[in-house]
């Protein structure tokens, strides 16, 4: 039986709290050379390549620059960090309600998505906690939609991370979330709503189709206006497909409030709109530590403005 090789540190300190990319030559590859296998693994022009291992960005695993002609050697492990993309601010605080040597849990508003990813860097929560708490080994247990804002995991030590995301996948953690929606007096809560949720790469909407349940959601009334018809929603999901609470409320007739995504696909939101945020928060979070058997239920202190200030949300 072949051991898998260790996976060495990165040579390269993270930039604006962002890691640098880690790239292991396939063992099978026939290139030439490293840098003929960028060329076809980044889907970039030959010359963008070239100019990073001229220019000494593309380091190996003693952080010395590779050469642009290195040949090829299956199983090299090789560093560079890519261009940051220009982002506009994300103009809100992320609150810490939580932290000890093992744990922050912060409070994460809306607009900002939870870890490096797409055009979404640095104005992420995990790259602003790194760099505002100067924890650069810190790293997400788990992830909320970039609209959705609350209460998401971050692990201090790279080693216990495993044991705070098993919480996540084996469904030990209690997550509650808060919601505005239409009030509709004709739908019968609470209830228990329980679907098959496909996501595809590449398409935006999440949709629902026959089969057995992958996504199950306990859907209660928590209280309504007849003023502007408005309900407060409290959402207890099970499992954690993707956007399933905005599928399981708009498949009840009762869209989330500032979904751009259900029940219609809205024109794509400018950079730098950060009008009428998703009304859905992760409220709470209750867990037993897995590291030090503390008990935790954590709770979000952001309100949801469209049922704080509604004059003010409609106004926007």
């Amino acid at each position: 039986m072949t051991r898998r090789r260790r996976v060495p540190p990165s040579p390269l300190p993270q930039r604006e709290g962002v890691d640098a990319v880690r790239v292991r030559l396939p063992l099978d590859g026939t290139w030439a050379t490293v840098r003929e296998h960028l060329v076809e693994r980044l889907s970039a022009d030959a010359e963008t390549v070239t100019g990073m291992f001229e220019a000494g960005r593309v380091v190996g695993e003693d952080g010395r620059p590779v050469a642009p002609d290195a040949g090829y050697v299956p199983g090299l492990f090789v560093w560079f960090h890519r261009d940051l993309p220009t982002e506009v601010p994300v103009p809100f605080p992320i609150e810490v309600v939580y932290r000890d040597a093992h744990l922050v849990v912060a409070d994460k508003p809306h607009f900002l998505a939870t870890v490096p990813r797409g055009s979404h860097v640095t104005e992420t929560a995990l790259a602003r906690l790194r760099r505002e708490l100067e924890l650069p080994t810190l790293g997400a247990a788990h992830r909320l939609d970039r609209l959705t804002a609350g209460l998401v995991l971050f692990t201090v030590r790279p080693e216990e991370r495993g044991a705070y995301q098993a919480l996540f996948r084996d469904r030990r953690v209690r997550k509650e979330y808060e919601a505005v929606a239409p009030f509709a007096p004709g739908l019968a809560l609470p209830r228990t709503v329980r679907s098959r949720i496909v996501k595809e790469r590449g398409v935006l909407a999440a949709y629902e189709v026959e089969g057995e349940p992958n996504a199950v959601t306990r859907v209660e009334l928590a209280e309504h206006r007849a003023a502007d018809g408005l309900g407060r929603y409290r959402l207890t999901p099970t499992t954690g497909q993707t956007h399933q609470l905005r599928v399981h409320m708009n498949a009840l007739g009762v869209p989330l409030l500032g979904d751009p995504l259900y029940p219609v696909v809205a024109d794509r939101v400018p950079a730098g709109d950060f009008r009428r945020p998703l009304q859905l928060l992760a409220r709470t979070l209750e867990f037993t530590d897995p590291v030090t058997g503390i008990e935790h239920r954590l709770r979000s202190t952001r309100t949801l403005e469209a049922w704080s200030s509604p004059a003010a949300w409609a106004g926007q």
